[in-house]
């Protein structure tokens, strides 16, 4: 205990946790928490850990990576899903603005041979402010 105190570790890596304390004493685990004594005056001089072990530092800057990627990700998918959303209004007014300029050329009843069904009804979307900005055509 005294050489972890002091900064001085010989068989750890300085962190001052109860399992580096049974390191340096080079005894077990559970002897260390039996050691009632002992573990009174660890606790008087190390209140808290102070330092995470590797394995939990580890753990925590994956986690934290993770959560940035997730982030990123949904960020990406907004985005993405805002142009489709306008790329699919783009198309509907294409569609309706197509079949207005096929009944101009054909007469009012345009029929089966020019691909139009007589009975077909153009979308009723119209495009949103901004909408057609917001899509890049590339």
């Amino acid at each position: 205990m005294t050489r972890l105190l002091a900064g001085q570790p010989q068989n750890t890596d300085g962190d001052l946790t109860k399992e580096n304390l049974a390191r340096e004493a080079d005894i077990s685990h559970a002897t260390v928490h039996r050691a009632t004594d002992v573990l009174a005056e660890w606790n008087a001089h190390v209140p808290h850990p102070v330092r995470r072990t590797p394995s939990e530092r580890a753990r925590d800057d994956t986690i934290a990576t993770l959560r940035t990627q997730l982030t990123q990700a949904r960020k990406q998918a907004r985005e993405l899903q805002g142009q489709l959303d306008a790329l699919a209004t783009v198309t509907a007014n294409l569609y309706a603005e197509n079949l207005t300029l096929r009944r101009r050329l054909h007469g009012p009843t345009p029929t089966a041979a020019h691909g139009i069904a007589t009975d077909e009804q153009p979308p009723t979307m119209i495009l949103p402010r901004g909408a057609a900005e917001a899509v890049e055509l590339r």
